[in-house]
């Protein structure tokens, strides 16, 4: 795991992942989500970061990770009910 990951704010809108030049906002919708973490992996497929993302508004769960840039692999782990 890189140490020193940092994880802002960032804003809810757009949706889904895009780069600033700086770093990238992550933004996913869930209404039931109790938290939701951004999962970062490197080209072999190996998880290399997990965050938190930090805020919710309107059920859109959002956050900024510096230095993440285009071609980063990511995911989300969503934590909450499961009721399909």
């Amino acid at each position: 795991m890189p140490v020193g990951l940092e994880v802002w704010p960032g804003e809810p809108y757009p949706m889904g992942a895009h780069f600033d030049g700086f770093g990238a906002n992550f933004a996913v919708f869930s209404q039931v989500a109790e938290r939701v973490e951004l999962c970062l992996f490197d080209d072999d497929s190996r998880e290399q970061a997990r965050v938190t993302l930090p805020e919710r508004t309107h059920n859109v769960w959002h956050g900024f990770v510096p230095g993440v840039g285009p071609g980063q692999r990511y995911g989300y782990r969503v934590h909450g009910p499961y009721a399909p």
